[in-house]
This record gives structure tokens, C-alpha cells and sequence, in this order.
């Protein structure tokens, strides 16, 4: 039976810059994979080297601690850069696209009759083609070992975070694709949960899916986080493993088994108090920012945000999008301070409280802010002030849960539950921290001393 989840937790930040509907296709001339986008991934095997070509699917590497999971090119073109960081450790590959992506050759796929399709066969294809490392399993929020049955897989039809695409819009279109890839993943598991958002209309991509159970979920940010939604709608019990994958993934794998081609085709936001055209972009995985945000900043005092700007990772310029990253989010760099810090008087800056930030709350909940990256004071010990608490909808204690981490007391972090969270569900904790602490650090800490202690 489907389920209804109306939660009052959390909290929607105002900022500006947000995307115009309109979708623009905009390719770049190189693309990159990078290891560090997978979490857990430990010892790469490259197969390429500069000057190799490839087309869209082949394999460019792999880890050896999970060798049948295959990391493969969004495009065709040729290899130019193998690039390696300190103790030669593999940061990413770099390819230069085939004349633009006009002429891009596809590494071909089998086109299968889904009703006759094993499921050992349609595991074999999506690890082959690159789309596995999309699925990520519960607990740990890591890449899903193929070896694995999971109790039921979930997919999220919507994202809460600042300036995120409406998936309504980016996947407009893919009916077939989205359906498609749900009948492939039931070939793994029975139980599939989509999760809506009972706020919004719901697209016919989502609503004619058939097959599964439909979720609807309301409230602020982090609604449309998934591991939210496994803990309000079928929390993990010790033991269990839950598959989760975006929707973008989904039409991937519906894709591969009509065509049988990897299609890398993504729609992001480029978006941001610094971009002077928010919108979103039809372009592909690993695309290079340069040529999304080409003559579109405000100043060139900016930081870059691959990902959301409660989660993403700061690239450079000329940097590359990550591999999850749904949204390019641009904001100005926070390197100027202030006499008082956060108890400046000011009604132009954000605040959570009325205590700091002073005078902010006249503004209302319409006004939208111009974001920095100040964080508006320095690390000191965690202050039990209860915010934390209110911006995270879970039945955990987010301050005991994290001095239990940092205590390493195993026990104690099983008990405050560490195997039902990952870093975004925490990522809204951090945000409203007094204490300036890097909450999302501590809690992958946490997960990794579990995982491989």
C-alpha cells in the first residue's frame, strides 16, 4: 500500500538564482570521469592511455576490489589526459569529444525482449555499459555490490536541495525511457518504491509507471532526499540492503535496452546568485563547466559548486561536473569579514535564528538571498542548542549520533543509527551549525569505520 509522508522538519533556503524553465543543449568540447565521485572506490585499474580512442560506453577503468563494476566514457572521441595527484592517485580521465558529439559512435548493446530478459543477463548489461555505479546501496551510501538482493529499490522523482532541477521538466519526454528502466530493475527486486512529491504535479513520466509502489511525500528540504524517504516510509533493519537510483539513471537503463547505447544525456540546472542566466542545460556526465558557464558569471570572484550547495564539491573553473551532480551552482567567494561577524546588524543577510543575523526575519520567507561561502565565525565545541534537530526529519539524535562517531564507539553509533544515514541527510545539520562543525565529514567517518573496521 502506497503511503503519504507529510513532513515538518527541515527547512527550504531563499537564494537567488534560480533556473528559467527553458532547456538549452549545450556540449563541451572534453568530458572527464573521476574516480573520487564514488565513494568506497579504492584501487583503479586504468585500461586507456592518452591518445587511446573510445567510443560512448567503453571501459576506461575499474577497482580492483570490485572488478565487475565498469566505469566507462560518456562520449566518443580520444583519451588526452590520464591525471594523477600526489602518491599517483587517480583523480581523472579526460576525453576529448568526437567533432563536437556530432558524430559520436556508440558502443553497441544488446536490444532485449524485457519479457525473456534474466536478471543475471540485464545485470550483465548495465555493468557492462557503466550504468551500475548509479546504484547505491543502504546502508553505507556506497556503490551496490552486484552480488547483492536487495529488499527493495528506491527511487526518488524529486529534489528538494537549493536551485535542484524539477525532474517533471529535465526528464519531459522520456516516458518510455523511464518505464522501461523501472521493468529492467524489477528483474532485481520486486518491491520498487517511487516517491513523489505531493506538493507539486506529477509528471506522466512518473504517474504511468506501472508495477510499483507510489509514495508521496510533502514538507521542506530534505523531502526529496531518498535515505528521508526509506526512514519515513520502510526504515532498514539490521541486515537489510535497500538499492537506491535517480531518475536520470532509470531512463538510462530503459535507453540501454531499447537501443543499446550508453546515453549519457543529462539535464542540469546552471544555476546561482552569480550566474547571470540561470537555466537548465541538456548536456552529458562529466561535461567541462567552462563551457556551461561561458560568458553566463556576474564577476570572476566566484566559487563553483558541482552538485547542490549543501552537498556539492568545490571544482575549479575549468573543472569537470561530477558524476551525481544534477546542478552547477555558483555563488561568490566569501573571503571578506566582517568587524563583528554574524552579529553585524544586517537585513540582506540569511538567518536561521533571530539571534544571529540580526533584523533578517523582517524580510519573510520571500526574499531571496545572495549566498557566500563565509561561514560567519570558527569551529568550537558542539553548543546543545536543539537546531540540528529541527531541520532533520529522522528519529535520530544528530549530536549524540556524532559525538559517538568521533568517540568511535561503535556500539553507541549502531545504537543512535549510523546504518540508516549518509552525508546529504545531514547536510542541512551542518548548514544551521553553530559550531561551524563539518557535520557531513564526521558522518562518512562514521559509515567508513563501520564498513571497514
Amino acid at each position: 500500500m502506497s503511503k503519504v509522508v507529510k513532513l515538518k522538519k527541515g527547512l527550504n533556503i531563499s537564494i537567488q538564482g534560480e533556473p528559467s524553465s527553458t532547456i538549452v543543449e549545450l556540449l563541451s568540447d572534453t568530458y572527464a570521469i573521476k574516480p573520487t565521485d564514488f565513494i568506497g572506490f579504492k584501487k583503479p585499474k586504468v585500461l586507456v592511455k592518452p591518445g587511446d580512442k573510445v567510443k560512448a560506453g567503453t571501459q576506461l577503468y575499474f577497482d580492483k576490489d570490485l572488478p565487475e563494476v565498469k566505469y566507462t566514457s560518456p562520449v566518443s572521441g580520444e583519451v588526452i589526459e590520464v591525471k594523477r595527484g600526489a602518491q599517483r592517485k587517480l583523480l581523472e580521465i579526460i576525453v576529448k569529444a568526437d567533432a563536437d558529439n556530432a558524430y559520436e559512435e556508440f558502443k553497441q548493446f544488446s536490444v532485449s525482449d524485457l519479457g525473456s530478459l534474466s536478471s543475471d543477463d540485464a545485470k550483465a548489461q548495465i555493468l557492462e555499459a557503466g550504468i551500475w555505479p548509479s546504484i547505491i546501496q543502504r546502508p553505507y551510501a556506497v556503490v551496490a555490490k552486484p552480488t547483492d538482493a536487495p529488499r527493495s529499490i528506491f527511487i526518488s522523482c524529486f529534489d528538494s536541495s537549493p536551485l535542484a532541477p524539477d525532474y517533471n521538466l529535465a526528464l519531459k519526454g522520456e516516458d518510455k525511457a523511464f518505464s522501461t528502466g523501472v521493468d529492467v530493475l524489477k528483474k532485481f527486486c520486486k518491491d520498487i518504491q517511487l516517491t513523489l512529491n505531493s506538493e507539486a504535479e506529477i509528471s506522466n513520466v512518473f504517474s504511468s509507471v506501472k508495477g510499483v509502489q507510489i509514495n508521496k511525500v510533502s514538507g521542506p528540504h530534505p523531502a526529496g532526499n531518498v535515505g528521508i524517504q526509506i526512514h519515513n516510509i520502510a526504515p532498514i533493519n539490521k541486515g537489510e540492503i535497500v538499492w537506491t537510483i535517480d531518475p536520470f539513471a532509470v531512463a538510462q537503463i530503459g535507453k540501454l535496452f531499447i537501443d543499446g547505447k550508453y546515453d549519457a544525456t543529462r539535464v542540469i540546472t546552471v544555476a546561482g546568485p552569480q550566474v547571470k542566466d540561470p537555466k537548465y542545460i541538456r548536456t552529458k556526465v562529466g561535461a567541462n563547466v567552462a563551457t556551461l558557464l561561458k560568458d553566463n558569471l556576474n564577476s570572476d570572484h566566484v566559487r563553483v559548486v558541482s552538485g547542490n550547495l549543501l552537498t556539492g564539491e568545490k571544482i575549479e573553473k575549468d573543472g569537470f561536473v561530477g558524476y551525481y551532480a544534477n546542478t552547477v551552482s555558483v555563488l561568490t567567494e566569501g573571503d571578506d569579514y566582517r568587524v563583528f561577524g554574524s552579529f553585524t546588524p544586517s537585513a540582506s543577510r540569511y538567518s536561521v535564528s533571530r539571534a544571529f543575523g540580526l533584523f533578517s526575519f523582517l524580510n519573510g520567507s520571500s526574499k531571496k538571498y545572495d549566498f557566500d561561502t563565509n561561514i560567519n565565525g570558527e569551529h568550537r565545541p558542539f553548543v546543545q542548542s536543539g537546531i540540528m534537530e529541527k531541520v532533520l526529519p529522522m528519529d535520530v539524535l544528530p549530536v549524540y549520533l556524532l559525538k559517538a562517531i568521533l568517540a568511535e564507539d561503535f556500539d553507541e553509533m549502531e545504537a543512535l543509527g549510523i546504518y540508516e544515514v549518509a552525508e546529504e541527510d545531514f547536510a542541512l545539520c551542518e548548514f544551521v551549525d553553530s559550531s561551524k562543525n563539518e557535520v557531513q565529514a564526521i558522518i562518512r567517518r562514521g559509515i567508513d569505520l563501520m564498513l571497514y573496521s
